[in-house]
């Protein structure tokens, strides 16, 4: 099996179900003063599921709405301080086309269909090496579940030889790369153990892992959403063998399309869960973040407008719901607390000025660069495929906050040499 039994297990117990609106009715009563208080109460713990759910559902008018974007705005200046960071990085989509089918992608292509692509090994060592002349310090790498990308037939080997060839073609920098479910298809293919597929591809530069394929953790919801897609419990297990391997990983939340809150509540605190597991096992020196463990949270608005029909039709909407999502930046930064401290928004699905917005409800991140972008552009968002450097610290002054840029793992870059 490719997944370890000691992950599965512990994939079962952090995995948190949505909660049933039951389980919210003790605190249906309770004003967002009152909510809040009882999630800061929490402290260390895990939140209560009902007690989430009762705050995700609490309507609020304008300035309820007001309380809660202070509150977390709050929270990310005590977590956090008020510097907002960036990091200079080169987005490379190797490749859209894929074995799977999910309900809500506009990227993936069969092969030979109209719009499907496989860049030349060549051409992305060029884009890597053209991306560290311009100052990038980060390659960001993710791709379909393309059946072709092999090596004498082995999909691990082709993994290994691209991650080898472009810390040749950029040497040091950060290669920020395959998803869980690109991870877990590898070892599937090759029939390996996922730890070995891990080793691996470290031993060949891997640096941390892109926490997409989330989506959203529920499972009834992924049934609907993408069920071709690995489980939510997979999803869990992978994850916790890459932070037992001591590989860093962001976490992410796809919201907006058919989700419900209780499905919200599910996936944010199984992140919690997941975080305080990472902690507990491999616990760092003076109270810092493990290394094995989640850098920071991204929340993916849907983005529709050239998604597959059936679900844009039930969503209905093209592009992402501001205020909606702007609330929800806020409730995520609640309900994670000090667990995840860096929250970032995607200013390619919600355009740089609501990005910088959200700074005011909870975020300290704006991100990459990108210098290129193909999934959610693919799927017709309008916030454009790259910034630059200037724009990202341009935004941030403009609300009267420092910005400084920053690696992957959140230090200072290395001065370049004179």
């Amino acid at each position: 099996m490719s997944l370890c039994a000691t992950a599965l297990s512990e994939a079962e117990r952090l995995l948190v179900l949505p909660p049933l609106p039951a389980q919210a009715a003790p605190f249906r009563g309770l004003g967002l003063e009152a909510l809040l208080d009882r999630i800061f109460a929490t402290g260390a713990g895990l939140p209560d599921a009902g007690l989430a759910l009762a705050l995700l559902e609490l309507p609020l008018d304008s300035s309820d709405l007001e309380a809660l974007r202070t509150a977390a705005d709050d929270l990310r200046r005590c977590l956090v301080g008020d510097t907002v960071t960036y990091v200079v990085n080169r987005n490379l989509n190797s490749s859209n086309v894929c074995v799977l089918h999910c309900g809500f992608c506009a990227f993936r292509r069969d092969d030979g269909e109209h719009g499907a692509f496989r860049f030349p090994r060549q051409e992305l060592l060029a884009r890597a090496a053209e991306a560290q002349r311009l100052g990038a310090t980060e390659l960001c790498l993710q791709a379909a579940l393309d059946p072709e990308a092999r090596l004498d037939g082995s999909h691990l080997a082709h993994a290994e030889s691209l991650l080898r060839d472009l810390g040749q073609a950029a040497p040091g920098i950060h290669l920020h790369a395959f998803s869980p479910q690109e991870l877990l298809y590898i070892a599937r293919c090759d029939d390996l153990p996922l730890d070995l597929v891990l080793d691996r591809l470290v031993d060949a530069g891997l640096g941390s892992v892109p926490g997409t394929a989330a989506e959203v953790l529920s499972e009834p919801l992924r049934r609907r959403l993408c069920p071709e897609k690995l489980s939510a419990l997979e999803w869990v297990a992978v994850i916790r063998q890459v932070h037992r391997r001591g590989i860093p990983a962001t976490a992410t939340l796809m919201a907006g399309h058919i989700e419900t809150a209780a499905d919200r509540v599910a996936h944010l605190l199984t992140l919690v869960a997941l975080q305080r597991q990472a902690h507990a096992a491999s616990p760092a020196a003076g109270g810092a973040a493990p290394t094995g463990a989640f850098t920071e949270f991204v929340l993916l608005p849907f983005v529709g407008a050239l998604a597959p029909a059936p679900l844009r039709q039930r969503v209905g909407r093209d592009q992402p719901e501001v205020a909606a999502m702007l609330r929800l930046t806020a409730e995520a930064r609640l309900l994670l607390g000090a667990w995840i401290p860096h929250h970032q928004p995607s200013w390619v699905k919600l355009t740089l000025p609501v990005a910088a917005e959200a700074l005011r409800w909870g975020c300290d991140d704006l991100g990459g660069t990108l210098m290129e972008e193909h999934i959610t552009t693919m799927a017709g968002a309008s916030g454009g495929t790259r910034q630059s450097a200037a724009a990202l610290e341009t935004t941030a002054r403009g609300l009267g906050r420092p910005v400084r840029q920053r690696t992957t793992l959140y230090g200072q870059p290395m001065a370049k040499a004179a």
